[in-house]
């Protein structure tokens, strides 16, 4: 289904605080601040349209909120356009080597061994991650970070899970949150309403007594906000949608992760997705997390929905490039091909 939103002026502007600049192969939105914690989002999955919302949280994260961010892209082979079915295609691991924070929601990616090094020195140091969606799967192949962490085991053990089932029926149930009481003040969790997550709950069957589960997720009968949960044991118990996880790195040194199964591009019309990710941010980073943290759209976002793309030719015909996702760039894409109805004003107002 294709979307059609109304026309629009689109007025380009540059905060004087937040400047961006659009490499070949990255985004970078600096900040007018020496000490401002640093960011790297690692966008580059075949379905869930990460090189839509990586920009986006970026844009929040740094206009509204400090951080220095860098956005990276996966790419063609030539480097000539973003290609997201391309699992070797992720440019600029470099960046990592100054973070302070990593934000990914790669799948089955295979980073060559001088790139995993990057990642590996990232981890060894203890420095937080938060994973989106198919981070759980964000790594795939025969390489490691490491010794003891292989590219398969990233997210079970940095992230505490990996990929296990589609606990919802794809494109046709969607979640909701339900706040675990016991950790209802967390301030990840801060001015955190219900969440409604166009993708489906994930099945998780890996987490331990070490993890802080901060969400749940009802599975629910249709892609409709207002739609109710499905009755039965699908919903008993609830599947965790967000939760902390404590990682031990190759050396050996402590760190800590926060991870959702939401996140598909479409997720993050819902300002209570985006205000948990903009908080966990602050909490991994030593920040003191916002009573309710701005996370309106700096740009317009209007997503497209999810699912896989296997024309050969789509995303060298689109050519897409990091440019089109810079600061005074609106995001808005048509839906792949198959996609299911949806109501993207409703999803929007939740």
């Amino acid at each position: 289904m294709l979307r059609v939103f109304a026309p629009m002026l689109l007025i380009a502007w540059i905060s004087s605080s937040v400047l961006s600049a659009a490499q070949p192969d990255r985004l970078v939105f600096a900040v007018d601040d020496a000490n401002a914690k640093r960011v790297v989002l690692v966008s580059g999955d075949e379905e869930y349209r990460t090189e839509e919302t990586m920009p986006m949280l970026a844009k929040l994260l740094s206009k509204k909120h400090g951080f220095h961010c860098t956005v990276l892209f996966s790419l063609s082979a030539d480097g000539s356009y973003i290609d997201p079915n391309n699992s070797q295609g992720v440019r600029g691991w470099d960046s990592l080597a100054d973070a302070d924070l990593m934000i990914i929601g790669t799948r089955f990616r295979t980073p060559s061994e001088e790139d995993a090094k990057y990642i590996t020195d990232f981890l060894n140091a203890g420095k937080p991650v938060i994973g989106i969606r198919t981070s759980t799967h964000a790594f795939n192949g025969r390489g490691s970070f490491g010794d003891s962490i292989s590219y398969g085991k990233f997210g079970l053990l940095v992230l505490g899970e990996q990929w296990v089932n589609h606990h919802g029926q794809h494109k046709r149930e969607g979640a909701r949150s339900v706040v675990v009481a016991e950790n209802e003040k967390h301030p990840i969790l801060n001015s955190v309403g219900e969440i409604f997550a166009l993708s489906d709950v994930y099945g998780v069957t890996h987490l331990t007594d070490a993890d802080s589960i901060l969400l749940r997720a009802a599975v629910t009968q249709t892609l409709d906000p207002e739609s109710p949960n499905v009755d039965g044991p699908k919903n008993d118990p609830m599947q965790p949608l967000a939760w902390l996880h404590p990682y031990v790195s190759d050396s050996g040194k402590k760190g800590n992760s926060f991870c959702t199964t939401a996140g598909a591009s479409v997720d993050f019309l819902d300002a209570d997705l985006r205000r948990l990710i903009v908080n966990a941010a602050f909490h991994l980073t030593g920040r003191d997390v916002p009573a309710k943290a701005d996370v309106e759209f700096v740009d317009p976002f209007h997503p497209s929905f999810y699912g896989f793309i296997k024309e050969k030719s789509y995303f060298a015909d689109r050519n897409m490039q990091p440019s089109d996702f810079d600061l005074g760039k609106p995001t808005e894409y048509p839906d792949p091909p198959g996609s299911p109805q949806w109501n993207a004003e409703a999803a929007k107002m939740q």
